[in-house]
Protein backbone atom coordinates (compact mmCIF):
# COMPACT_ATOMS: atom_id res chain seq x y z
CA UNK A 1 0.00 0.00 0.00
CA UNK A 2 0.80 3.86 -0.42
CA UNK A 3 0.78 5.95 2.20
CA UNK A 4 -0.23 3.28 4.92
CA UNK A 5 2.36 0.85 6.66
CA UNK A 6 0.16 -2.05 6.54
CA UNK A 7 1.36 -2.71 10.17
CA UNK A 8 -0.73 -1.83 13.63
CA UNK A 9 1.50 -2.64 16.85
CA UNK A 10 -0.97 -4.54 19.06
CA UNK A 11 0.88 -4.45 23.08
CA UNK A 12 -0.33 -6.38 25.48
CA UNK A 13 1.19 -4.92 28.99
CA UNK A 14 0.21 -7.57 31.62
CA UNK A 15 1.95 -9.70 29.75
CA UNK A 16 4.21 -7.60 28.32
CA UNK A 17 3.87 -9.41 24.73
CA UNK A 18 3.60 -7.72 21.06
CA UNK A 19 1.73 -8.50 17.92
CA UNK A 20 1.23 -7.44 14.77
CA UNK A 21 -2.17 -6.40 13.23
CA UNK A 22 -2.66 -6.47 9.19
CA UNK A 23 -6.15 -5.50 8.24
CA UNK A 24 -7.91 -6.14 4.90
CA UNK A 25 -6.17 -2.90 2.34
CA UNK A 26 -10.55 -2.21 2.13
CA UNK A 27 -10.78 -1.38 5.62
CA UNK A 28 -8.07 1.14 5.30
CA UNK A 29 -9.79 2.90 2.06
CA UNK A 30 -12.99 2.98 4.13
CA UNK A 31 -11.22 4.44 7.50
CA UNK A 32 -8.43 6.27 6.26
CA UNK A 33 -6.63 6.50 9.71
CA UNK A 34 -6.60 8.43 12.48
CA UNK A 35 -10.27 8.54 14.34
CA UNK A 36 -11.82 6.84 11.74
CA UNK A 37 -9.47 3.08 12.01
CA UNK A 38 -9.74 3.71 16.07
CA UNK A 39 -13.28 4.00 16.37
CA UNK A 40 -13.51 0.72 13.72
CA UNK A 41 -10.81 -1.10 15.99
CA UNK A 42 -12.76 -0.17 19.24
CA UNK A 43 -16.23 -0.58 18.02
CA UNK A 44 -17.10 -4.13 20.12
CA UNK A 45 -14.86 -2.71 23.21
CA UNK A 46 -16.62 0.61 24.17
CA UNK A 47 -19.18 -1.45 26.42
CA UNK A 48 -16.50 -1.91 28.81
CA UNK A 49 -15.32 0.53 31.41
CA UNK A 50 -12.93 2.82 30.98
CA UNK A 51 -10.58 0.80 33.43
CA UNK A 52 -11.39 -2.81 32.16
CA UNK A 53 -7.81 -4.15 31.24
CA UNK A 54 -9.24 -5.23 28.26
CA UNK A 55 -10.11 -1.60 27.11
CA UNK A 56 -7.67 -0.80 24.73
CA UNK A 57 -6.41 2.70 24.38
CA UNK A 58 -5.74 2.97 20.49
CA UNK A 59 -2.86 5.04 19.16
CA UNK A 60 -3.24 5.85 15.45
CA UNK A 61 -1.47 7.59 12.48
CA UNK A 62 -3.03 8.93 8.89
CA UNK A 63 -1.96 7.92 5.01
CA UNK A 64 -0.81 11.49 5.18
CA UNK A 65 1.51 11.89 8.20
CA UNK A 66 5.64 11.37 7.16
CA UNK A 67 4.08 12.40 3.63
CA UNK A 68 5.21 16.52 2.56
CA UNK A 69 1.51 17.20 3.20
CA UNK A 70 0.60 20.31 5.48
CA UNK A 71 -0.21 20.10 9.00
CA UNK A 72 -0.13 15.81 9.03
CA UNK A 73 1.81 15.61 12.11
CA UNK A 74 -1.11 14.69 13.99
CA UNK A 75 -2.66 11.28 16.07
CA UNK A 76 -5.99 10.66 17.14
CA UNK A 77 -5.78 9.32 20.76
CA UNK A 78 -8.62 7.06 21.46
CA UNK A 79 -10.57 4.79 24.49
CA UNK A 80 -13.35 5.37 27.08
CA UNK A 81 -13.70 8.56 28.70
CA UNK A 82 -13.41 8.41 32.67
CA UNK A 83 -14.77 12.07 32.73
CA UNK A 84 -17.97 11.41 30.73
CA UNK A 85 -17.82 7.68 29.91
CA UNK A 86 -18.55 8.42 26.21
CA UNK A 87 -16.03 7.82 23.40
CA UNK A 88 -13.31 9.59 24.42
CA UNK A 89 -10.69 10.97 21.41
CA UNK A 90 -8.21 13.60 21.09
CA UNK A 91 -6.14 14.99 18.38
CA UNK A 92 -2.65 15.86 19.28
CA UNK A 93 0.05 17.09 17.36
CA UNK A 94 4.35 17.01 18.00
CA UNK A 95 6.40 14.66 16.53
CA UNK A 96 5.04 11.23 17.46
CA UNK A 97 2.82 10.71 14.86
CA UNK A 98 5.75 11.43 12.50
CA UNK A 99 8.44 8.94 14.31
CA UNK A 100 5.82 6.25 14.87
CA UNK A 101 5.20 5.99 11.00
CA UNK A 102 8.89 6.43 10.24
CA UNK A 103 9.08 3.11 12.66
CA UNK A 104 6.96 1.20 10.56
CA UNK A 105 3.36 1.34 12.18
CA UNK A 106 0.28 2.94 11.15
CA UNK A 107 -0.43 2.79 14.95
CA UNK A 108 -0.21 0.85 18.33
CA UNK A 109 -3.65 -0.70 20.30
CA UNK A 110 -2.66 -1.35 23.77
CA UNK A 111 -4.78 -3.47 26.43
CA UNK A 112 -4.01 -5.40 29.51
CA UNK A 113 -1.91 -3.86 32.91
CA UNK A 114 1.33 -3.98 33.79
CA UNK A 115 2.54 -5.32 37.00
CA UNK A 116 4.22 -2.03 37.79
CA UNK A 117 4.67 0.84 36.68
CA UNK A 118 6.50 0.49 33.43
CA UNK A 119 7.47 2.61 29.89
CA UNK A 120 7.57 1.25 26.03
CA UNK A 121 10.39 1.92 23.87
CA UNK A 122 9.39 1.55 19.97
CA UNK A 123 12.68 1.62 17.43
CA UNK A 124 11.95 0.99 14.36
CA UNK A 125 9.67 -2.73 14.62
CA UNK A 126 11.52 -3.31 17.64
CA UNK A 127 9.50 -2.97 21.00
CA UNK A 128 11.00 -2.93 24.75
CA UNK A 129 9.26 -2.80 28.29
CA UNK A 130 11.00 -1.06 30.74
CA UNK A 131 10.59 -1.33 34.48
CA UNK A 132 9.79 2.66 35.92
CA UNK A 133 9.07 2.42 39.79
CA UNK A 134 11.19 5.47 39.97
CA UNK A 135 9.35 7.76 37.72
CA UNK A 136 6.26 7.38 39.70
CA UNK A 137 4.63 11.02 40.72
CA UNK A 138 6.98 12.15 38.21
CA UNK A 139 6.08 15.58 36.30
CA UNK A 140 6.22 15.25 32.51
CA UNK A 141 9.64 17.71 32.69
CA UNK A 142 11.13 15.02 35.35
CA UNK A 143 9.86 12.30 33.63
CA UNK A 144 10.97 13.62 29.83
CA UNK A 145 14.51 14.30 30.68
CA UNK A 146 14.73 10.76 31.78
CA UNK A 147 13.76 10.08 28.30
CA UNK A 148 15.97 9.34 24.90
CA UNK A 149 16.45 12.71 23.57
CA UNK A 150 16.65 11.35 19.91
CA UNK A 151 12.93 10.16 20.25
CA UNK A 152 9.76 11.31 20.32
CA UNK A 153 7.62 10.11 23.39
CA UNK A 154 4.37 10.52 25.23
CA UNK A 155 3.79 11.01 28.61
CA UNK A 156 1.10 11.34 31.71
CA UNK A 157 2.40 13.47 34.96
CA UNK A 158 1.20 12.83 38.52
CA UNK A 159 -2.48 13.91 38.19
CA UNK A 160 -3.06 10.97 35.91
CA UNK A 161 -1.50 8.48 38.28
CA UNK A 162 -3.44 10.00 41.12
CA UNK A 163 -6.84 9.63 39.55
CA UNK A 164 -7.61 12.91 38.43
CA UNK A 165 -10.12 12.75 35.54
CA UNK A 166 -9.10 15.78 34.07
CA UNK A 167 -5.81 14.24 33.12
CA UNK A 168 -4.30 14.47 29.58
CA UNK A 169 -1.50 12.77 27.84
CA UNK A 170 0.95 14.97 27.27
CA UNK A 171 3.20 14.66 24.11
CA UNK A 172 6.70 15.98 23.44
CA UNK A 173 6.49 18.02 26.89
CA UNK A 174 4.32 20.59 24.92
CA UNK A 175 1.28 18.87 23.18
CA UNK A 176 -2.20 17.57 24.68
CA UNK A 177 -4.22 14.49 23.84
CA UNK A 178 -6.56 16.52 25.58
CA UNK A 179 -10.09 16.52 27.18
CA UNK A 180 -12.20 13.73 28.24
CA UNK A 181 -9.10 12.32 30.85
CA UNK A 182 -7.52 9.83 28.76
CA UNK A 183 -4.18 10.90 30.55
CA UNK A 184 -6.46 8.72 33.34
CA UNK A 185 -6.82 5.79 30.86
CA UNK A 186 -2.69 5.79 30.41
CA UNK A 187 -2.21 5.04 33.86
CA UNK A 188 -4.66 2.67 34.94
CA UNK A 189 -2.84 0.47 32.99
CA UNK A 190 0.63 1.55 34.57
CA UNK A 191 1.66 3.18 31.76
CA UNK A 192 4.37 5.67 32.10
CA UNK A 193 5.50 6.65 29.34
CA UNK A 194 6.24 6.16 25.37
CA UNK A 195 8.79 6.80 23.32
CA UNK A 196 9.12 5.89 19.60
CA UNK A 197 12.15 6.64 16.99
CA UNK A 198 12.71 5.21 12.96
CA UNK A 199 14.26 6.00 10.01
CA UNK A 200 11.61 4.68 7.80
CA UNK A 201 10.07 6.89 4.72
CA UNK A 202 6.24 6.79 3.73
CA UNK A 203 5.41 5.76 0.26
CA UNK A 204 3.87 7.81 -1.51
CA UNK A 205 1.86 6.56 -4.81
CA UNK A 206 2.16 10.27 -7.08
CA UNK A 207 4.88 12.59 -5.42
CA UNK A 208 4.14 15.20 -7.84
CA UNK A 209 0.47 15.17 -7.62
CA UNK A 210 1.38 15.34 -3.68
CA UNK A 211 3.26 18.30 -4.84
CA UNK A 212 0.46 20.16 -6.76
CA UNK A 213 -2.01 19.29 -3.51
CA UNK A 214 0.55 20.79 -1.23
CA UNK A 215 0.75 24.10 -3.18
CA UNK A 216 -2.70 24.40 -3.58
CA UNK A 217 -2.90 24.15 0.28
CA UNK A 218 -0.07 26.47 1.69
CA UNK A 219 -1.16 29.12 -1.09
CA UNK A 220 -4.26 29.10 0.54
CA UNK A 221 -2.94 29.00 4.27
CA UNK A 222 -0.76 32.08 3.18
CA UNK A 223 -3.75 33.95 1.78
CA UNK A 224 -5.83 33.17 5.03
CA UNK A 225 -6.18 36.35 7.34
CA UNK A 226 -7.30 34.24 10.04
CA UNK A 227 -3.79 31.77 9.84
CA UNK A 228 -1.20 33.67 8.48
CA UNK A 229 -2.52 37.93 8.92
CA UNK A 230 -0.71 40.52 11.07
CA UNK A 231 -2.63 39.60 13.82
CA UNK A 232 -3.66 36.10 12.90
CA UNK A 233 -2.81 32.19 14.49
CA UNK A 234 1.07 32.44 12.74
CA UNK A 235 1.71 35.86 14.25
CA UNK A 236 -0.17 35.96 18.31
CA UNK A 237 -0.74 31.79 18.33
CA UNK A 238 -4.47 30.92 18.73
CA UNK A 239 -4.76 33.73 21.62
CA UNK A 240 -5.02 35.76 18.72
CA UNK A 241 -8.41 34.75 19.35
CA UNK A 242 -9.44 37.05 22.51
CA UNK A 243 -9.75 40.07 21.74
CA UNK A 244 -12.31 38.72 18.78
CA UNK A 245 -14.24 36.78 21.09
CA UNK A 246 -14.74 39.22 23.67
CA UNK A 247 -15.83 42.32 21.06
CA UNK A 248 -18.15 39.68 19.98
CA UNK A 249 -19.96 39.45 23.80
CA UNK A 250 -19.41 35.62 23.44
CA UNK A 251 -16.11 35.29 26.30
CA UNK A 252 -17.23 33.29 28.90
CA UNK A 253 -17.00 35.35 32.32
CA UNK A 254 -17.66 34.61 35.93
CA UNK A 255 -18.82 30.84 35.29
CA UNK A 256 -20.87 31.88 32.53
CA UNK A 257 -22.74 34.19 34.48
CA UNK A 258 -21.05 37.16 31.71
CA UNK A 259 -20.11 37.41 28.48
CA UNK A 260 -17.73 39.87 27.79
CA UNK A 261 -14.22 40.15 30.49
CA UNK A 262 -13.89 44.06 31.29
CA UNK A 263 -9.89 43.54 31.49
CA UNK A 264 -9.74 41.72 28.24
CA UNK A 265 -7.67 44.67 26.58
CA UNK A 266 -4.93 43.89 29.71
CA UNK A 267 -5.09 40.05 29.05
CA UNK A 268 -4.76 39.74 25.37
CA UNK A 269 -2.61 37.61 22.93
CA UNK A 270 -0.43 41.40 22.32
CA UNK A 271 -0.03 41.87 25.90
CA UNK A 272 1.63 38.35 26.44
CA UNK A 273 3.55 39.16 23.55
CA UNK A 274 4.61 42.35 24.85
CA UNK A 275 6.18 41.03 28.40
CA UNK A 276 6.94 37.61 27.61
CA UNK A 277 8.56 38.38 24.25
CA UNK A 278 7.46 34.14 22.87
CA UNK A 279 9.08 32.29 20.22
CA UNK A 280 7.30 30.39 17.92
CA UNK A 281 6.74 26.60 18.16
CA UNK A 282 4.17 23.99 16.80
CA UNK A 283 3.64 20.38 14.87
CA UNK A 284 5.94 18.29 12.70
CA UNK A 285 4.84 19.10 9.38
CA UNK A 286 3.08 22.63 10.04
CA UNK A 287 4.79 26.07 8.94
CA UNK A 288 1.92 27.73 10.59
CA UNK A 289 3.51 27.17 14.44
CA UNK A 290 0.68 28.43 15.96
CA UNK A 291 2.47 27.14 19.57
CA UNK A 292 4.38 29.53 21.30
CA UNK A 293 7.19 29.07 24.24
CA UNK A 294 7.88 32.27 26.89
CA UNK A 295 11.78 32.82 26.29
CA UNK A 296 12.27 30.94 29.73
CA UNK A 297 10.81 28.05 28.06
CA UNK A 298 7.79 28.13 29.56
CA UNK A 299 4.64 27.33 27.05
CA UNK A 300 2.53 30.27 26.48
CA UNK A 301 -0.96 29.59 26.97
CA UNK A 302 -3.29 29.55 24.05
CA UNK A 303 -6.48 30.72 23.62
CA UNK A 304 -8.76 28.62 25.74
CA UNK A 305 -6.29 28.37 28.44
CA UNK A 306 -6.05 32.15 28.46
CA UNK A 307 -9.90 32.54 28.64
CA UNK A 308 -10.48 30.21 31.34
CA UNK A 309 -7.51 31.12 33.56
CA UNK A 310 -8.57 35.02 33.23
CA UNK A 311 -12.17 35.68 32.78
CA UNK A 312 -13.76 32.67 33.34
CA UNK A 313 -12.40 32.99 37.18
CA UNK A 314 -12.00 36.17 37.86
CA UNK A 315 -8.27 36.29 37.19
CA UNK A 316 -6.38 39.40 36.02
CA UNK A 317 -2.74 38.31 36.74
CA UNK A 318 -0.99 36.93 33.56
CA UNK A 319 1.76 35.72 35.46
CA UNK A 320 -1.06 33.47 36.94
CA UNK A 321 -2.63 32.46 33.86
CA UNK A 322 1.03 31.26 32.78
CA UNK A 323 1.68 29.36 35.57
CA UNK A 324 -0.63 27.69 35.70
CA UNK A 325 -0.50 26.77 32.34
CA UNK A 326 2.85 25.43 33.03
CA UNK A 327 1.84 23.39 36.40
CA UNK A 328 -1.40 21.81 33.68
CA UNK A 329 1.33 20.72 31.47
CA UNK A 330 3.74 19.44 34.24
CA UNK A 331 1.22 17.82 35.83
CA UNK A 332 -1.17 16.56 32.95
CA UNK A 333 -4.15 18.25 33.61
CA UNK A 334 -6.51 18.99 31.07
CA UNK A 335 -6.30 23.34 31.04
CA UNK A 336 -10.28 23.71 29.55
CA UNK A 337 -11.92 21.37 32.41
CA UNK A 338 -9.42 22.27 35.19
CA UNK A 339 -10.31 26.15 34.50
CA UNK A 340 -13.58 25.88 34.56
CA UNK A 341 -13.44 23.48 37.83
CA UNK A 342 -12.04 26.32 39.62
CA UNK A 343 -14.49 28.68 38.14
CA UNK A 344 -17.64 25.91 39.55
CA UNK A 345 -15.52 26.09 42.92
CA UNK A 346 -15.45 29.81 43.09
CA UNK A 347 -19.03 30.30 42.34
CA UNK A 348 -20.44 27.86 44.77
CA UNK A 349 -17.99 28.75 47.96
CA UNK A 350 -18.16 32.35 47.17
CA UNK A 351 -14.42 32.20 47.17
CA UNK A 352 -12.20 35.28 45.31
CA UNK A 353 -9.89 33.01 43.57
CA UNK A 354 -5.89 34.97 44.33
CA UNK A 355 -3.35 33.62 42.30
CA UNK A 356 -2.14 31.68 44.77
CA UNK A 357 -5.48 29.92 45.22
CA UNK A 358 -5.38 29.05 41.73
CA UNK A 359 -1.84 27.48 41.69
CA UNK A 360 -2.14 25.82 44.95
CA UNK A 361 -5.92 24.04 43.80
CA UNK A 362 -4.12 22.66 40.94
CA UNK A 363 -0.89 21.10 43.03
CA UNK A 364 -4.23 19.76 45.11
CA UNK A 365 -6.38 17.92 41.87
CA UNK A 366 -2.91 16.90 40.47
CA UNK A 367 -1.59 15.35 44.13
CA UNK A 368 -5.38 14.71 45.32
CA UNK A 369 -4.98 16.20 48.14
CA UNK A 370 -7.56 18.98 50.33
CA UNK A 371 -10.00 20.20 48.42
CA UNK A 372 -8.77 19.02 45.06
CA UNK A 373 -9.76 15.28 45.92
CA UNK A 374 -12.96 16.12 45.10
CA UNK A 375 -12.49 18.81 42.34
CA UNK A 376 -10.17 16.12 40.51
CA UNK A 377 -13.05 14.30 39.41
CA UNK A 378 -14.51 17.48 37.29
CA UNK A 379 -16.92 20.33 37.97
CA UNK A 380 -20.36 18.01 37.12
CA UNK A 381 -19.56 16.13 40.42
CA UNK A 382 -18.27 18.16 42.44
CA UNK A 383 -21.24 20.73 41.73
CA UNK A 384 -23.09 17.66 42.97
CA UNK A 385 -21.81 16.49 45.75
CA UNK A 386 -22.04 19.83 47.09
CA UNK A 387 -26.00 20.34 46.53
CA UNK A 388 -25.19 22.98 43.69
CA UNK A 389 -25.41 20.77 40.25
CA UNK A 390 -26.52 23.73 38.65
CA UNK A 391 -22.91 25.25 38.95
CA UNK A 392 -21.76 23.07 36.64
CA UNK A 393 -21.28 24.06 33.10
CA UNK A 394 -20.91 20.57 31.43
CA UNK A 395 -22.30 18.55 28.57
CA UNK A 396 -22.47 15.12 29.11
CA UNK A 397 -19.72 15.45 32.19
CA UNK A 398 -17.36 17.49 30.24
CA UNK A 399 -16.52 21.17 30.64
CA UNK A 400 -17.28 24.14 28.04
CA UNK A 401 -14.81 25.57 26.41
CA UNK A 402 -14.06 29.00 25.89
CA UNK A 403 -17.19 30.04 23.29
CA UNK A 404 -20.11 31.37 25.12
CA UNK A 405 -23.31 29.31 23.38
CA UNK A 406 -25.83 32.62 24.15
CA UNK A 407 -23.34 34.32 21.37
CA UNK A 408 -23.13 31.70 18.46
CA UNK A 409 -26.02 29.39 18.45
CA UNK A 410 -24.63 27.01 16.18
CA UNK A 411 -21.89 26.54 18.54
CA UNK A 412 -24.94 25.69 20.91
CA UNK A 413 -25.92 23.02 19.00
CA UNK A 414 -22.61 21.74 18.31
CA UNK A 415 -21.84 21.54 22.26
CA UNK A 416 -24.80 19.58 22.85
CA UNK A 417 -24.62 17.26 19.98
CA UNK A 418 -20.38 16.52 20.55
CA UNK A 419 -20.09 12.77 21.34
CA UNK A 420 -16.95 13.36 23.32
CA UNK A 421 -19.23 16.08 25.81
CA UNK A 422 -18.95 19.65 25.43
CA UNK A 423 -16.49 20.04 22.63
CA UNK A 424 -15.99 23.38 19.89
CA UNK A 425 -14.10 21.33 17.92
CA UNK A 426 -16.44 18.65 17.08
CA UNK A 427 -17.78 20.80 14.21
CA UNK A 428 -16.27 24.40 15.15
CA UNK A 429 -19.12 26.56 14.11
CA UNK A 430 -16.70 29.79 15.05
CA UNK A 431 -15.49 29.36 11.67
CA UNK A 432 -18.93 30.48 9.60
CA UNK A 433 -20.55 32.23 12.36
CA UNK A 434 -17.83 34.51 13.77
CA UNK A 435 -14.77 33.79 11.37
CA UNK A 436 -16.66 33.52 8.00
CA UNK A 437 -15.39 31.03 6.68
CA UNK A 438 -16.44 29.29 4.40
CA UNK A 439 -19.68 31.68 4.53
CA UNK A 440 -21.07 33.68 7.01
CA UNK A 441 -23.86 32.77 8.98
CA UNK A 442 -26.25 34.91 11.30
CA UNK A 443 -24.90 33.92 14.87
CA UNK A 444 -27.93 34.57 16.95
CA UNK A 445 -30.53 32.65 14.55
CA UNK A 446 -30.77 28.61 14.67
CA UNK A 447 -31.92 28.55 11.06
CA UNK A 448 -30.15 25.95 8.65
CA UNK A 449 -27.49 25.24 11.92
CA UNK A 450 -28.50 21.32 12.23
CA UNK A 451 -27.53 20.68 9.06
CA UNK A 452 -24.38 22.96 8.53
CA UNK A 453 -23.43 21.05 12.45
CA UNK A 454 -24.23 17.49 10.51
CA UNK A 455 -22.29 18.05 8.06
CA UNK A 456 -19.00 20.03 9.56
CA UNK A 457 -19.06 17.22 12.26
CA UNK A 458 -18.68 14.82 9.70
CA UNK A 459 -16.06 16.98 7.43
CA UNK A 460 -14.06 16.87 11.15
CA UNK A 461 -14.33 13.40 11.45
CA UNK A 462 -12.30 13.10 8.36
CA UNK A 463 -9.62 15.45 9.36
CA UNK A 464 -9.19 13.98 12.42
CA UNK A 465 -8.82 10.65 10.27
CA UNK A 466 -6.28 11.34 7.54
CA UNK A 467 -4.83 13.13 10.12
CA UNK A 468 -4.35 16.83 9.42
CA UNK A 469 -4.67 20.17 11.78
CA UNK A 470 -8.66 21.45 11.78
CA UNK A 471 -7.07 25.37 11.52
CA UNK A 472 -6.05 24.32 8.26
CA UNK A 473 -9.76 24.33 7.01
CA UNK A 474 -10.30 28.27 8.24
CA UNK A 475 -8.13 28.58 4.47
CA UNK A 476 -7.89 25.05 2.82
CA UNK A 477 -11.07 22.38 2.05
CA UNK A 478 -11.50 18.54 1.62
CA UNK A 479 -11.20 19.50 -2.18
CA UNK A 480 -7.42 19.73 -1.83
CA UNK A 481 -6.59 17.46 0.82
CA UNK A 482 -8.78 14.57 -1.54
CA UNK A 483 -6.15 15.60 -3.97
CA UNK A 484 -3.84 15.26 -1.34
CA UNK A 485 -4.98 11.68 -0.21
CA UNK A 486 -5.26 10.30 -3.90
CA UNK A 487 -1.77 11.22 -4.25
CA UNK A 488 -0.27 9.82 -1.48
CA UNK A 489 -2.59 6.37 -1.69
CA UNK A 490 -3.47 5.66 -5.11
CA UNK A 491 -7.19 5.51 -4.53
CA UNK A 492 -9.21 7.98 -6.19
CA UNK A 493 -11.28 10.20 -3.41
CA UNK A 494 -13.39 12.87 -3.97
CA UNK A 495 -14.64 15.83 -1.05
CA UNK A 496 -17.81 13.82 -1.13
CA UNK A 497 -16.57 10.62 -0.84
CA UNK A 498 -14.64 11.78 2.18
CA UNK A 499 -17.37 13.33 3.94
CA UNK A 500 -19.35 10.18 3.32
CA UNK A 501 -16.42 8.29 4.99
CA UNK A 502 -17.11 11.58 7.67
CA UNK A 503 -20.95 10.71 8.11
CA UNK A 504 -19.42 6.78 8.72
CA UNK A 505 -17.45 7.64 11.23
CA UNK A 506 -19.38 10.06 13.53
CA UNK A 507 -22.61 7.96 13.13
CA UNK A 508 -20.84 4.68 14.72
CA UNK A 509 -20.38 6.70 17.44
CA UNK A 510 -23.66 8.44 18.41
CA UNK A 511 -24.23 4.36 18.04
CA UNK A 512 -21.16 2.78 20.30
CA UNK A 513 -22.91 5.94 23.35
CA UNK A 514 -26.07 4.72 22.35
CA UNK A 515 -25.19 1.53 23.72
CA UNK A 516 -24.02 3.01 27.16
CA UNK A 517 -27.85 4.76 27.56
CA UNK A 518 -27.03 8.03 26.17
CA UNK A 519 -30.11 9.43 24.98
CA UNK A 520 -31.64 13.01 24.02
CA UNK A 521 -31.34 13.71 27.93
CA UNK A 522 -27.75 14.15 27.47
CA UNK A 523 -27.71 16.41 24.18
CA UNK A 524 -28.47 19.08 26.35
CA UNK A 525 -26.74 22.73 27.70
CA UNK A 526 -26.99 23.65 31.69
CA UNK A 527 -30.29 25.64 32.19
CA UNK A 528 -28.14 28.79 32.87
CA UNK A 529 -28.01 29.67 29.08
CA UNK A 530 -31.89 28.78 28.83
CA UNK A 531 -32.73 31.69 31.69
CA UNK A 532 -30.07 34.03 31.48
CA UNK A 533 -28.48 36.67 29.76
CA UNK A 534 -24.75 36.90 29.09
CA UNK A 535 -25.07 40.35 29.28
CA UNK A 536 -26.27 44.26 27.78
CA UNK A 537 -23.68 46.24 26.61
CA UNK A 538 -23.61 49.56 24.87
CA UNK A 539 -23.05 47.82 21.50
CA UNK A 540 -25.38 44.50 21.86
CA UNK A 541 -27.60 42.44 23.97
CA UNK A 542 -26.66 39.10 24.72
CA UNK A 543 -30.15 37.18 25.63
CA UNK A 544 -30.89 33.76 26.72
CA UNK A 545 -31.27 30.93 23.99
CA UNK A 546 -34.73 30.22 23.61
CA UNK A 547 -35.85 27.10 24.84
CA UNK A 548 -38.10 25.94 21.74
CA UNK A 549 -35.94 26.92 19.67
CA UNK A 550 -32.92 25.12 20.64
CA UNK A 551 -34.72 21.65 20.71
CA UNK A 552 -36.28 22.49 17.39
CA UNK A 553 -33.08 22.78 15.90
CA UNK A 554 -31.94 19.30 17.91
CA UNK A 555 -34.76 18.17 16.92
CA UNK A 556 -33.69 18.50 13.15
CA UNK A 557 -30.18 17.79 13.61
CA UNK A 558 -31.71 14.33 14.38
CA UNK A 559 -33.63 14.00 11.38
CA UNK A 560 -30.67 14.75 9.47
CA UNK A 561 -28.27 12.54 10.89
CA UNK A 562 -30.66 9.95 10.99
CA UNK A 563 -31.60 9.22 14.79
CA UNK A 564 -34.90 9.25 16.32
CA UNK A 565 -36.70 11.42 18.76
CA UNK A 566 -34.57 10.30 21.71
CA UNK A 567 -31.38 10.89 19.73
CA UNK A 568 -30.57 6.95 19.23
CA UNK A 569 -29.51 5.35 15.92
CA UNK A 570 -32.13 4.47 13.41
CA UNK A 571 -31.31 0.74 12.15
CA UNK A 572 -32.34 1.67 8.33
CA UNK A 573 -29.86 4.18 8.41
CA UNK A 574 -27.09 1.92 9.84
CA UNK A 575 -27.87 -0.49 7.72
CA UNK A 576 -27.48 2.00 4.67
CA UNK A 577 -23.77 3.06 5.91
CA UNK A 578 -22.76 -0.36 6.62
CA UNK A 579 -22.54 0.12 9.79
CA UNK A 580 -25.08 -2.52 11.45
Amino acid sequence: MYGWCGKILCIDLQKQKTSTLELPEDIYHGCIGGKGLAGYLLRDKMTLQWDHPDMPLVLMTGPLVNTRSPTSGRMCVMSRSPLTATVADSSVGGSFATSLKKAGWDGIVITGKSRELCGIEISNSQCSFLPAPELREKTVGQTSNQLKSNSSHMVVGPAAENGARLANIVVDSHFFAGRNGLGLVCAAKNLKFITVQGKGKTPVYDPEGLEKAREDISRLISASPVLSGELGFSSLGTGAMFDLMDSRRMMPTDNFRQSSFVRAGEMNANSYHTRYHPKKAGCAGCHIQCKRKARDNRPMPEFETMSHFSALIGNQDKEAVVEANRLCTEYGLDTISTGATLACYAEITGESLTPEKILSLIEEIAFDRGEGRELSRGSEEYAATMGRPEAAMTVKGQELAAYDPRGAYGMALAYATSTRGACHLRSYPISHEILRKPVVTDRFSFAGKARIIKISEDMHAVVDSLTACKFTFLSATLEEYAQALTAVTGINYSSQDLLSIGEKIYFRERMLNSQNGFTARDDDLPERFFITSGGSFQDLEIPPLDREKFLEARHNYYRIRGLDSDGLPKQEKAQGLGLW
